[in-house]
């Protein structure tokens, strides 16, 4: 009896994290840096795209990047299998990007699946590398629309509003961390310069101090030596004339 009702346990368990496992929740279209995304840098990102369906496999993949914030370099990564489309959009306001002036920005990449595209139970990560990211925002917010084979869609477009529960279908969103200060690393390295250098003389100090006890406990062992040698010879001739003083 115990047997059973520990086996059903165990099939219940199995069950309740299946259907965790499977909930839309942890589903969602994402996307995260490789490394950091610091601001006014430039990062690789990776949209992750998990297959919800048990019975298709999502065969298409559109990104929307953010029109107020728009990007002067957006260049996705092939990867095998999926057909890949840039779109480019004139911008109502020119960015200027190392000394010259760009009039259009990427405003929307498509992945289309040349095969079975990403199956039941897999998932699947599309790399774009990006920049330069805005210096004045702290999150950049990405429109994802999945497709199904199908012909399912799924628009993750819902922006989070602060305070306000999760949306169904929230937007995939990419945290900004802060800018990258050149001169804090040369400082780092100044200062561990310096700490070597400090290192040195009072490696050699110790080093002195080191060879001076080996010295003296040298000496003091060698004296020592020398009393024991000595107190053994006068041990042995009184013995001896004992030994004498007995026989006659």
């Amino acid at each position: 009896m115990k047997v059973s009702r520990l086996a059903a346990a165990a099939a219940a368990a199995a069950g309740s994290a299946v259907l965790v496992l499977s909930s839309p929740a942890l589903a969602h279209v994402s996307v995260q840096p490789e490394g950091t995304a610091a601001k006014g840098g430039y990062a690789v990102v990776n949209f992750r795209v998990p297959n919800e369906r048990d019975n298709a496999s999502t065969t298409g993949l559109e990104v929307n990047f953010p029109a107020d914030t728009p990007l002067s370099s957006v260049m996705p990564q092939k990867i095998d299998g999926w057909k890949i489309t840039v779109t480019k959009s004139k911008l109502a306001k020119p960015l200027e990007v190392h000394g010259r002036q760009i009039s259009e920005a990427v405003s929307k990449v498509t992945w289309t699946a040349d095969g079975k595209g990403v199956e039941p139970g897999f998932i699947q990560q599309f790399p774009v590398s990006i920049g330069a990211l805005p210096e004045d925002a702290d999150q950049l917010v990405f429109k994802a629309i999945q497709t199904y084979s199908n012909k399912e869609v799924v628009r993750w477009i819902e922006v989070q509003e602060e305070g306000a529960e999760e949306p169904a279908n929230p937007a995939p969103v990419l945290a900004l961390s802060a800018a990258e200060d050149d001169h804090s690393h040369g400082s780092s390295a100044e200062e561990s310069s310096d700490k070597s250098g400090d290192a040195e003389p009072a490696a050699a100090t110790e080093a002195a101090d080191s060879s001076d006890g080996t010295d003296t406990t040298a000496r003091v062992l060698g004296v020592v030596g020398i009393v024991v040698g000595a107190a053994g010879v006068a041990y042995g001739v009184l013995a001896g004339r004992r030994r004498a003083a007995d026989a006659s």
